[in-house]
């Protein structure tokens, strides 16, 4: 039973030193980790990307007060290059002959529009002529075709004879 004792003492003890051996292992380890968190957090800082920013902005102003100096610069030198307001000379005046007037440009014909194009074969008809035989010959949508006649028909350019037959209007 000593024996078991002195064993068991002597394990304690073992396991005791491996335990202070464990904790110095996790404190270097944590020690280590925490470093490279620290540089790694360095590198992301936002106070790094604000000072690169500042120092930017800082070059910008620095630009922008050098354009400003030249812009005042060039226009004191313009200012010196303008006559004094108080010396005798006097402008020369000439006269210079009336702009002469231009021919009117001829237009060239354009293509006629659609509403034309309807127009005139409503006009063309002489029996009158509906809005499949307009989409046909045309060759328009149907809604743009009924668009056209309803604005003509208005307009008091083409008339009804019959329920959908359309004639031209007489004038």
């Amino acid at each position: 039973m000593k024996k078991l004792k002195t064993d068991l003492q002597t394990l304690t003890k073992e396991f005791n030193a491996l335990t202070e051996q464990t904790k110095k292992l996790t404190d270097q380890l944590k020690k280590k980790v925490a470093g490279q968190f620290e540089k790694a957090l360095g590198a992301m800082k936002p106070e790094i990307a604000a000072r690169k920013t500042a120092d930017a902005l800082k070059s910008l102003t620095n630009t922008i007060e050098n354009i400003t100096k030249a812009i005042e610069k060039f226009e004191k030198d313009q200012a010196s290059k303008k006559p004094k307001t108080g010396t005798k000379a006097k402008a020369k005046t000439t006269r210079t002959a009336p702009a002469k007037k231009k021919a009117p440009v001829k237009k060239k014909p354009s293509s006629p529009t659609a509403t034309d194009q309807v127009l005139r074969i409503i006009k063309r008809s002489k029996k009158g002529v509906d809005v499949s035989t307009l989409i046909s010959k045309t060759g328009f949508h149907e809604k743009k075709v009924r668009a056209i006649v309803s604005r003509a028909f208005k307009q008091g350019k083409i008339k009804r004879t019959g329920r959908g037959i359309y004639v031209g209007a007489k004038r």
